[in-house]
């Protein structure tokens, strides 16, 4: 019987929201746009440009402006911040741990697919991950289920088949709404109130691993 294991990326295997939001502010403000705080925006990372950028920028990712400032990001975190981003702790290990179990290792994050490969070598495990979705498969981003639909489908299971790990309450949300059991993660800077909903709750993946 086949089982997956449903992976977010972004400060659940890679210390990289705060990167994200500071390449986001960053790329705004050589824009000339008005900048919100890093925090804030921090606290958005985990959302797909499509929701991210409206609420943060006033912008829509599919006009010209927000179109620019999503490809400035994604050049200012590849050329700034991505090499020297580290893995949560556990990340390798608890893959590994995972496949040799028999899961299926798929990654549904809100990246989209140029970054989703250099993610995943800065946190170790490019090797390790069988299938991989992202954003721009997806007609909406976390926290709809679309992702998490979408990352069934490529591991060929059904919702009672899969378990999804995260970091974020979009992740938690995207997950319930598919009808898929979510562990939360504390690696992204939410607390255990935040992940409401996850049926458990661990510091992070060398936690896991542990219990």
């Amino acid at each position: 019987m086949k089982r997956a294991a449903i992976l977010d990326i972004d400060g659940t295997l890679l210390f990289s929201n705060e990167a994200h939001a500071q390449a986001f502010v960053e790329a705004a403000r050589e824009l000339g746009y008005d900048t919100p705080p890093v925090a804030d925006v921090v606290r958005l990372i985990g959302m797909g440009g499509d929701r991210l950028l409206p609420r943060a920028f006033g912008l829509e990712q599919d006009e010209p402006r927000g179109a620019t400032l999503e490809e400035r990001k994604g050049e200012i975190f590849r050329e700034r911040y991505l090499k020297g981003l580290q893995p949560t702790p556990g990340t390798r290990r608890l893959l590994e741990r995972l496949q040799q179990d028999g899961y299926i290792l798929v990654v549904a994050t809100s990246a989209n697919e140029e970054g989703v490969q250099g993610l995943l070598r800065q946190a170790g495990v490019e090797d390790l991950i069988q299938r991989a979705t992202s954003a721009g498969e997806v007609d909406a981003s976390k926290p709809a289920p679309d992702i998490v639909h979408a990352a069934m489908d490529e591991a060929g299971v059904g919702p009672e088949d899969a378990v999804m790990i995260g970091d974020t309450p979009y992740d938690i949300e995207a997950a319930s709404r598919a009808g898929v059991r979510i562990i939360g993660v504390r690696t992204g800077g939410w607390g255990g109130e935040d992940l409401r909903g996850a049926i458990a709750v661990y510091d992070d993946l060398a936690d896991l691993l542990r219990h």
